[in-house]
């Protein structure tokens, strides 16, 4: 018997249509697959396919520049590409919602998601950034109602991160 597919991306999804979060920029990521589905659905968000995690940095400044709230989302190995443009949201202080998934933790097959996958936590905490993880499904909506509200009622960088656990555990497909 197959069980039904996490609600959770569906609360975040949610939580970002009561912040009016107009612009979603992402780099495609399995971890992420439902909420980026419901994004690309919904003809109020315009949703962006990046090249690369930093992109939406630069993204987010835009949509604020331009009056509309802006969400990045991201697997954790794409963190480390985004280090530098950070310094462009602490010095221009707008807001960053990030969501990242994790790799490099419970049951990782790729010893190479690692070392990155480690340092998520600290390194978002040096950027200035709040930080708020999702062990379980049911602490995701109010994580990300807190992450809302934060980012954009301070106009300041903040991120959630998805565990693998949450997430589930990847498997190599060949």
């Amino acid at each position: 018997m197959n069980s039904p597919p996490p609600d959770w991306p569906d609360r975040l999804f949610d939580a970002f249509k009561r912040a009016d979060i107009r612009q979603v920029g992402y780099v495609p990521d399995a971890g992420h697959a439902r909420l980026i589905e419901r994004c690309r659905a919904d003809a109020d968000i315009h949703d962006v396919a990046l090249t690369t995690e930093e992109e939406g940095i630069a993204l987010a400044a835009g949509a604020w520049l331009g009056g509309e709230r802006a969400a990045l989302l991201m697997q954790s190995s794409g963190v480390g590409n985004c280090i530098n443009m950070l310094s462009l949201m602490r010095a221009c202080r707008f807001p960053m919602l990030m969501v990242i998934t994790m790799r490099g933790e419970w049951e990782e097959f790729n010893p190479w998601q690692v070392p990155m996958g480690s340092i998520v936590e600290p390194v978002m905490k040096l950027c200035d950034a709040e930080v708020y993880r999702a062990l379980k499904p049911e602490e995701v909506p109010q994580l990300a109602e807190r992450a809302v509200q934060q980012a954009f009622g301070e106009e300041r960088a903040v991120a959630v991160i998805l565990s693998q656990q949450l997430i589930g555990k990847k498997v190599w497909v060949k």
